[in-house]
């Protein structure tokens, strides 16, 4: 696929003919992508929110808080709180979203509360996601169950990029901000059971059109060699093709 027909085909995906401005219309362009950053970067290739509030031209935060840096940092947040998209720090690292769907085949584990015992995490995030056992806490509980700040954010973004935890919405304050609520995956979505790396390298190609296994690698965080082989499974099945180390759907 050339430049210049993928970059269309991309735009044709990721830019809605009327720009977001409802929840529920949010959740139904991450339910198309499947998968979007919640704020675009330059040096990761994806869908996001901002963009598809925004346009495509607009610099976030260029302005500060404006309209569409609110909506954006509201749905984050109520998105996953009503179950609509799960949340958290998964493309590159990067906040994003991730649509029920897509979640299903890219949860790694059973369904169950304890599924994060399966997984070398660091101790913090086996504390953090045993803490969540009973129910959603608020980031600021979870921090002082760690204490090292530093430590807190390595491991709730490892918990992040297993799937094993989401944002859940907002608890507000007396003062300040409201606080960020986190979750257990398994008890905001039907999940567990249904990991499948070839559906999902067949979903990203569809949204990105065109990619390397590295991209996919980085995008998700598996090993490179589990990334190349989806994609091959993907050739061999005639649901891509590949030319000069390019995958294309």
């Amino acid at each position: 696929m050339p430049t210049n027909v993928t970059g269309e085909a991309r735009a044709a995906l990721w830019l809605p003919t009327r720009k977001l401005r409802t929840l529920k219309a949010a959740a139904a362009f991450v339910d198309k992508v499947g998968f979007a950053l919640a704020f675009p970067t330059d040096d990761v290739m994806a869908p996001s929110l901002y963009e598809a509030v925004a346009g495509p031209d607009v610099i976030p935060w260029a302005n500060g808080m404006g309209e569409p840096e609110s909506l954006v940092w509201t749905w984050k947040d109520a998105l996953p709180e009503a179950g609509l998209a799960w949340a958290g720090k998964l493309l590159h690292k990067r906040a994003s979203v991730v649509s029920p769907e897509l979640l299903t085949l890219l949860y790694p584990g059973d369904g169950e509360p304890d599924d994060h015992l399966g997984f070398p995490l660091m101790p913090e995030a086996h504390r953090i996601a045993s803490a969540l056992a009973g129910g959603a806490l608020p980031t600021s509980e979870l921090r002082e169950i760690v204490g090292d700040k530093g430590r807190y954010d390595r491991a709730l973004v490892e918990l992040q990029r297993q799937l094993l935890v989401s944002s859940a919405g907002v608890r507000e304050q007396r003062a300040g901000w409201p606080v960020v609520l986190i979750d257990l995956t398994c008890r905001l979505f039907d999940v567990g059971g249904r990991h499948d790396r070839v559906a999902v390298a067949h979903r990203y190609l569809s949204t990105v059109f065109e990619a390397k296994p590295r991209q996919l690698s980085q995008a998700f965080g598996w090993p490179l060699a589990d990334a190349r082989a989806a994609l091959d499974a993907l050739v061999a099945h005639g649901k891509a093709s590949t030319a000069e180390g390019a995958y294309r759907p």
